[in-house]
This record gives structure tokens, sequence and C-alpha cells, in this order.
């Protein structure tokens, strides 16, 4: 008896070590950084699961980890992390694995960033941080205006860089916490 309800105890943990968590595999991460015109820095990192398909662009709900700090001649203007995500948050991202790099404007994307800002430049928070790649500009929003200063040509290329070592802050990668701020109904 002994034996038997050990047994259905191990295929119990078994099954819901199974079930209760979605198999992934590793995160690879990248971190950039990005030099806008003014004296605009931004500087930050990506990680999303090495299991997704291969050859595929990695969009906003495939990252798992994102942030981003801005300066102006060295010093911090602001920031956005993952774990600021609401429903009401702009969050657009395309990246393209095969060339470590973000998507810029071209023919086929019109605005393949939007983090954490819209296409006008005026909901990044105040305080608040954010980046748009769009048809007219790459550029920075600081304290929900548009730093117009900070633009730079919309196609001009935003490569990353690979590192596994990536350090994100606690508020940089999903949890269940994150995802309560989302309405998942």
């Amino acid at each position: 008896m002994t034996c038997h309800v050990l047994r259905f105890a191990t295929a119990c943990i078994a099954f819901a070590a199974t079930f209760s968590a979605p198999a992934q595999g590793q995160d690879v991460a990248y971190s950039f950084t990005w030099e806008g015109a003014g004296g605009y820095v931004m500087q930050g990192g990506i990680a999303f699961d090495s299991d997704r398909p291969g050859g595929r662009l990695v969009r906003e709900n495939d990252v798992q980890c994102f942030v981003i700090e801005g300066f102006r001649n060295g010093e911090p203007i602001g920031r956005w992390a993952l774990g600021q995500l609401t429903e009401e948050t702009t969050w657009t991202l395309t990246f393209s694995p095969a060339q470590s790099a973000f998507v810029v404007y071209g023919p086929m994307a019109d605005m393949p960033q939007a983090w954490n800002m819209n296409g006008f430049g005026e909901n990044c928070g105040d305080p608040g941080f954010g980046f748009n790649i769009g048809n007219f500009a790459q550029d920075l929003c600081v304290d929900g205006e548009l730093a117009r200063d900070s633009q730079i040509a919309p196609a001009r290329p935003f490569p990353a860089t690979r590192d596994d070592g990536y350090v994100f802050p606690s508020d940089g990668c999903r949890s269940a916490l994150m995802l309560s701020h989302l309405d998942n109904g």
C-alpha cells in the first residue's frame, strides 16, 4: 500500500511540475546603446526565450526582460522597465536576433519601436521616459513631452550586442506581480 501511495505522490508531483509552469529554454540577453542628437543617450537590455522559432522577429509579447535608461550630457533623465507596463502603456517592440538589431523605420515597418512612447511623444508619463522609432525620427519622450532635440534619422541602424551576463533591475522582468497590472479578461 505504501508503495502505491508513494508512486501516486511521485506521479502527482511530476505532473504538477510539468504543467504548473510553461516549458521554456534559457533566456538570451542583449544590451544596447542608442545615441541621439543633442547629447541624448539611452542604454538598456532585452531578454527573450532562446526556444522561440529561429529566424522569427522578437515582438513585445516575446520579451521576458526589458529596461531603458536615458541620459543627457551624462546626467540621468529617466528610465522605463517592463515591470511598469500597464494596459495604457504604448508598447511595441521589433527585434531581429539574426541581425542583432532593432528593426528601424522602412517600407515594411512604419513604427517598429514604441517603448512607453506613442508617435506624438506625449504619453511617457510625468515623470517618465520613453523611446520611439517612427516614420519621422528616432526620438525620446521625457516627462510627458517629446524631446525634439534628441531626434535622429528614422532609418539609422540600431544594433544590440549579445550579453547573457546583463543584470536586469528588479522591475525589468515579467513576473506574476507585473501581470496583475494587466486585465486578463
